[in-house]
């Protein structure tokens, strides 16, 4: 459905019947005063897209192709021919709605007749037509002047601004995490060894010792033998803990400016001292 904040997206579009056959092209959105919603939009035809019939957009759908309306080429071609140049008067959009056969258009037609409200047209520029109707300031709702842009509110426009509203929302930044991996690494030690080794004593014979001098032959060969001993190092290794490790997390808090566009309206007020405009 095709709403008011979408009209600046329907001008210009292509315009495909209900079948998916091109019109033409949209070229101006046309609103009800009473509803104050699209109900018409102008469609270029034709070679150079010099001829412009009124098609209606209450029920259309605007896709990125294009804008599809409910009727068909056919229709759009021999739509009646009504002059695009300013507003729709009740008689003229009573005859669409009877052409399009669309319900409700009867209704509609006397509800324009009395409130003498018409259809007027969305961003072209032009005003709603209620001093072409003879209408005066204060419409029937008891509103002083009226809305040249869409329907008739109260006596008031409303200025609106944007805020910026900050906040934080938690993201995953990253992970950390414990690998354990073996290394090898040297160590030297310094170990005290003893060994034994031989030294030769010589004693004189003496009255204690003859007699072991004299053990045996006078005159022989022999050969007497000692044992030797010495510590060689000996390398044991073990494995034993030495400490715990964990990860553990701890919260820090920085500031961080953010910087945005915001929008705002103004209003200008003209007609109040012509020779100049004062700015809201």
């Amino acid at each position: 459905m095709i709403g008011t904040d979408t009209i600046s997206r329907v001008i210009g579009q292509d315009v495909y019947d209900e079948s998916g056959e091109k019109i033409g092209s949209a070229a101006e959105v046309y609103l009800d005063d009473e509803t104050g919603q699209p109900e018409w939009v102008t469609v270029r035809t034709g070679l150079f897209g010099t001829k412009e019939s009124f098609v209606p957009i209450r029920n259309a759908d605007l896709t990125d192709d294009g804008l599809r309306v409910p009727v068909s080429k056919d229709q759009v071609k021999d739509a009646p021919k009504i002059d695009t140049e300013g507003h729709l008067s009740p008689q003229e959009e009573e005859e669409l709605y009877r052409y399009y056969g669309m319900g409700g258009g009867t209704d509609t037609a006397q509800t324009m007749t009395t409130t003498e409200t018409t259809t007027g047209m969305a961003g072209t520029g032009t005003t709603t037509g209620m001093a072409d109707t003879g209408t005066t300031d204060t419409d029937t709702r008891g509103t002083v002047g009226h809305d040249t842009s869409g329907p008739t509110t109260d006596d008031a426009m409303t200025r609106s601004e944007e805020r910026l509203n900050v906040g934080t929302r938690s993201q995953e930044a990253g992970r950390a995490r414990l690998r354990k991996y073996v290394v090898t690494e040297n160590v030297t030690e310094t170990v005290p060894v003893s060994r034994e080794e031989v030294r030769v004593e010589r004693e004189p014979i003496t009255d204690a010792n003859v007699g072991n001098a004299m053990d045996g032959p006078a005159i022989s060969e022999e050969e007497h033998e000692v044992v030797l001993h010495e510590e060689t190092p000996v390398v044991e290794k073990e494995a034993v803990p030495v400490e715990r490790v964990r990860l553990d997390k701890e919260t820090v808090t920085e500031q961080v400016q953010v910087n945005e566009g915001l929008r705002k309206e103004e209003i200008e007020v003209d007609g109040v001292d012509e020779t100049r405009d004062r700015r809201i």
